[in-house]
Formats: C-alpha cells, sequence, structure tokens
C-alpha cells in the first residue's frame, strides 16, 4: 500500500468536512516574533516587561496592538487574534520543527542541525501528499520565496517531508537569495541586527522565468514526454519495486507549470498594475505575499511564506529600533494588504491566513552582551497568532496571556490545534492517517480545531 493509496482508503468522504478555505497561506515569522512588541502588549507592566512601544486602538472596541501596526489596526475586524499558543521548545531548531509540523514532541533521534529522514512532515508537505491537484498536476504546497536556512548555512529541519517521503517534500520557489549576515525585507528594509540599516545592490529578488528554451515549442516538449513516457513503461516494474515516485511526480509537475498560463502569470510582476505594487510594498515581504496570493488564485492549496529568512525576528538585541525601522513596517503593510487585496475580491471568505512564528519571546527585557542594546530572549510558553479569512470571523481574541505575557491564563492552544484548524479548513477529515515511509500509519490530527474562531 502506497503512500496515497493508503489515504485515499482511510478517508470517508461522508465525514469529510465541508472545507471553509479553498486555500490556506500560512505566513512564518522565523526568528519569533516578540508578543508584547506585537499582538499583546503589556502596558500596565513595569518598563523592564512592557517596553518602548505604546499601544494603538483598533477598530475592536478593547482590542489594542502595538503602534506600529496601523495598517492592521485599521482592519481590525477583518482578523482574530489567539494569544495563548504554547508550546516547550525554546530553541529555534526545535521551535521550528515544532511550528511548521503541528507537533509539540520531538521525533525519535531529532538533530538540531539537519533534516532526517526520521523528522516529522511539515504541514506543507501533508498538504502535498493529502491534497488533489487541482489543475493539471498544480502542486498542492508551495513554499517561498526561499528554504530557511540559519546563519551558519544549516538547513533547518521540520520543511520536509520526513517520515512521509522526500516525494512528498513541498515546492520550494526559492527567488530570495539566503545571506549570512543580512535580515528583513530588502532592499526598503534590508538591515543587521547589531549594525541597523544595510545596503546591498546584488540582492534580488527572483520570481521564477517559467519558459522554454528558444526554439522549443511546447508540442516539441509534449511530444518528448510521450517518447520518454514509452521508454519509461519499460521500466515501470523496476521502478514501482524501487518505491520511488517522486521523479514522475516532479516531472508531470514541471510540464504541467510550463503549459499553465497562470502560473505564469502568477510567477510574474510583469503585467501587476504598479499601484498593486505599492500597496503590498515593493521590497521582499510585499513581493512573497503577493505572490502567495496569486498563487491561491491560480488554484494552489497551500502557501507557505516564510517572511525572513535567517532569523530575521530573532530580537535578543536593538530589538526596539529594528522592530520599528525594519520589521514591523513592511509586516504590517504587506499582511494587511493582503487581507484587504482578498476581502475586495471575494476571495476571502475561501481563503485561511495564519501568521505565526516559532515561539514568543521572553516577559523579561535582557541583553545578551555589555555593548548591546537589549532585547528579549526566546520563550515558547506563549505566542500570539493571527488569523484571517477562510470562515474566521474577524474582531476576535481568543485566550489571554497573564499580566507579564510569560504564560496562558484561559484558553490555551497548542500547535496541534493550529495545524488542525488548518486541515479543518481545507476539508480534511479527522480520520485519515498517513503511511511513513516503512508503512506505519499515523493520525494526522494530534489536536482539535481552536474553537471560537468561527
Amino acid at each position: 500500500m502506497n503512500h496515497l493509496t493508503g489515504l485515499r482508503a482511510l478517508a470517508n468522504p461522508l465525514s469529510a468536512p465541508v472545507p471553509r478555505a479553498k486555500s490556506v497561506i500560512y505566513i512564518f515569522l522565523s526568528g519569533g516574533l516578540a508578543q508584547h512588541e506585537s499582538f499583546d502588549m503589556k502596558p500596565d507592566a513595569p518598563m523592564e516587561v512592557r517596553g518602548e512601544f505604546k499601544p494603538r486602538r483598533t477598530r475592536t472596541p478593547g482590542l489594542h496592538i502595538c503602534e506600529h501596526l496601523p495598517n492592521l489596526a485599521r482592519i481590525s475586524e477583518k482578523w482574530s487574534l489567539v494569544r495563548s499558543l504554547t508550546h516547550g521548545s525554546s530553541e529555534h531548531s526545535q521551535g521550528h520543527h515544532v511550528m511548521l509540523t503541528g507537533r509539540s514532541d520531538m521525533p525519535l533521534g531529532f538533530d538540531a542541525t539537519k533534516p532526517k529522514k526520521s523528522d516529522h512532515p511539515s504541514i506543507a508537505a501533508l498538504a502535498t501528499a493529502l491534497l488533489p491537484k487541482r489543475r493539471d498536476n498544480l502542486p498542492p504546497s508551495i513554499v517561498l520565496p526561499d528554504k530557511l536556512i540559519h546563519r551558519t548555512g544549516r538547513t533547518l529541519a521540520g520543511q520536509f517531508g520526513g517520515m512521509l517521503g522526500s516525494q512528498h517534500d513541498p515546492w520550494f520557489l526559492e527567488m530570495s537569495p539566503y545571506h549570512p549576515n543580512h535580515y528583513g525585507a530588502f532592499p526598503e528594509y534590508l538591515f543587521h541586527h547589531e549594525r541597523g540599516l544595510e545596503k546591498d545592490a546584488g540582492l534580488k529578488f527572483q520570481a521564477p522565468h517559467l519558459s522554454l528554451p528558444q526554439g522549443l515549442s511546447l508540442d516539441r516538449v509534449m511530444d518528448r514526454v510521450s517518447l520518454r513516457n514509452a521508454f519509461e513503461s519499460q521500466t515501470q516494474n523496476l521502478t514501482a519495486l524501487a518505491g520511488d515516485e517522486s521523479f514522475d511526480h516532479t516531472r508531470q509537475a514541471a510540464i504541467s507549470l510550463l503549459g499553465n498560463r497562470e502560473v505564469h502569470e502568477a510567477f510574474s510582476f510583469e503585467k501587476v498594475d504598479p499601484k498593486m505594487l505599492d500597496r503590498y510594498g515593493r521590497h521582499s515581504f510585499g513581493w512573497s505575499l503577493l505572490m502567495a496570493r496569486r498563487l491561491v488564485a491560480s488554484g494552489v492549496s497551500l502557501v507557505q511564506v516564510n517572511l525572513g529568512n535567517n532569523e530575521t525576528w530573532d530580537t535578543h538585541q536593538a530589538a526596539w529600533p529594528n522592530l520599528k525601522n525594519y520589521l514591523l513596517p513592511p509586516m504590517d503593510q504587506a499582511v494587511s494588504a493582503l487581507i484587504e487585496d482578498l476581502d475586495a475580491s471575494g476571495q476571502l471568505d475561501e481563503t485561511l491566513i495564519v501568521m505565526a512564528g516559532e515561539f514568543g519571546r521572553t516577559p523579561k527585557i535582557s541583553t545578551i552582551s555589555a555593548t548591546a542594546l537589549p532585547g528579549r530572549d526566546h520563550w515558547a510558553h506563549v505566542q500570539s497568532v493571527l488569523l484571517a479569512g477562510g470562515g474566521i470571523k474577524g474582531g476576535r481574541v481568543i485566550g489571554a496571556s497573564d499580566k507579564i505575557g510569560g504564560y496562558p491564563v484561559s484558553d490555551a492552544q497548542t500547535p496541534e490545534n493550529l495545524a488542525a484548524t488548518i486541515y479543518e479548513a481545507l476539508g480534511i477529515p479527522r480520520e485519515v492517517m498517513w503511511h511513513d515511509f516503512t508503512g506505519r500509519p499515523h493520525p494526522l490530527y494530534m489536536g482539535s480545531p481552536i474553537s471560537g474562531l468561527t
């Protein structure tokens, strides 16, 4: 029994939830967004807890967020918050694995220095395996604008198929070049955690160019594919024995991408209204979310958008100038533009937006050296998560943290519940099982969808 056969056999269509969303956009803030400096401010706490920023009123009565999120404050009736998400992994590698897989437990043999075949599969990988290809093998799940890579050059675990098998790795559209000493939304908001503003004219956001070599038409490509198929049929039995479906899956998807005009347009900014580019922001955060918006419009079921590589949101030092000048403005601009754009087009109800990081930040302000400006350390015990669209009612707050923003005091939620919220929105039945590369079955739902949001 292969992975997909097992999944289909165990899925009972009669019990499948009605999908609330056609697509999900999972915005991931690598490094860990500080709850005190964003969506769970503590203005009455001591200075060493509350920090430098002031709260701002939103359009939701009684809801205040950071003063440097004016655009999101203006449209608060379109999104909701979970202020009580918690898990136990306060290190980056473990935290990434937890929040990208929706699993709080560490897999046996977890290695913080590299991905392994024994890792839990990512939410994006499970979507790749479980969700149907909506149009001509268009991949169900795409990650952009790059893989998550630590400044030391190691690729972070939790982004891939892991035990599900590499053939179900999500597609990675690598458009934003990795650099070990650059952070933020280049070019306008490029910075270094210690030095501040950076400039690098060599950094380019490169949308994938899906074109055929000169003189090679799509018909000729399809002719070559037919010939290749005839040849490969002779080795079909050997391939089946080897259990390797990844090559055929990738080849078919690549062919469909070449022949899909909508996808070509989704991958190009050439025909985008300049006013739209200005609204999202002419920087890597804005371009990434605009790309995600166009991909879900073309039929991709789940798009994970990594807003900031190299643990950009890891504000150990100079937290307030870095957040004020380089991180909150492009995030606020791009995320609010995405929500408003989808709402104006009538597609917000069918697109679930989730924004989270691997953890929150410590209640108490600290410094990492005698010369560094202050910031906050890692803190997995509580973080704030923003959700919008896909049947989510706006203007709601689920759960609460204590008076210093350290631990949940009501309605604690887990990464498993957040993942279940995504799966339910996409209409995946709760009894679905996925099979690892040895054939063992595993439940998809490890928690319950977050109640009170719909």
